[in-house]
């Protein structure tokens, strides 16, 4: 492997990037608290060693050669992340996170990791993302393909949780301050309700490079 100073960086550019996986985990966050929004970061996390492990086995060569495989896997995400837009404009105020209305949390963190490994494991760009990066930083003459492969790969998740981990108690943060603001709570539920179908949208319209 070469050049890691540069492979951080570019992560970090990368993650720093307003998408879906950040909205959600804001939005998971701001609505059910600091345990859930963890939980999703933990399903991203998941969902991104899975794009890591399909790009060393060249998936990404199959959507090329098969690009209605790379459209099956785009609707799909679309229309999840279409789903969980409409879902928050539709939600309720927030809860009290703190009263004992608070139901099962452990059911609530099951669904908050589903709901981030599938809302990053169905989008095709990430996928993309890690065929194209992860190759420029593997080294013909060092260790063996695999293993880079594997140790850049666990790399760019690890970064990703910290920086995810960083979204969920931000939007734990928002959360605790939006109890006090029915008219803001209204605000950051269309808004990031509006991002989230706005990246649906997106989703729906990208080709293959």
């Amino acid at each position: 492997m070469a050049n890691l100073w540069l492979f951080f960086p570019a992560l970090a550019v990368i993650y720093l990037l307003p998408g879906p996986d950040m909205i959600l985990l804001l939005q998971t966050g701001a609505r059910q608290g600091r345990g859930a929004a963890l939980a999703t970061a933990l399903g991203l996390a998941v969902a991104r060693a899975c794009h890591v492990a399909l790009a060393a086995l060249g998936l990404a060569a199959l959507f090329k050669a098969a690009p209605w495989t790379f459209d099956v896997v785009r609707l799909a995400g679309a229309a999840y992340l279409l789903w969980i837009g409409i879902q928050c404009l539709r939600s309720t105020l927030l809860p009290d996170l703190h009263g004992s209305s608070v139901i099962d949390n452990h059911t609530q963190w099951r669904e908050a990791i589903r709901r981030g490994l599938l809302t990053n494991l169905l989008n095709p760009k990430a996928l993309l993302f890690c065929s194209v990066l992860l190759p420029q930083f593997i080294v013909a003459a060092g260790a063996p393909v695999l293993t880079q492969f594997a140790v850049l790969g666990a790399l760019l998740v690890g970064v990703g949780l910290l920086f995810d981990s960083a979204y969920a108690l931000t939007g734990a943060a928002l959360g605790r301050w939006l109890q006090h603001s029915p008219t803001a709570q209204r605000v950051q539920q269309w808004l990031f309700g509006s991002l989230l179908i706005g990246f649906a949208l997106r989703l729906t319209f990208i080709q293959q490079a």
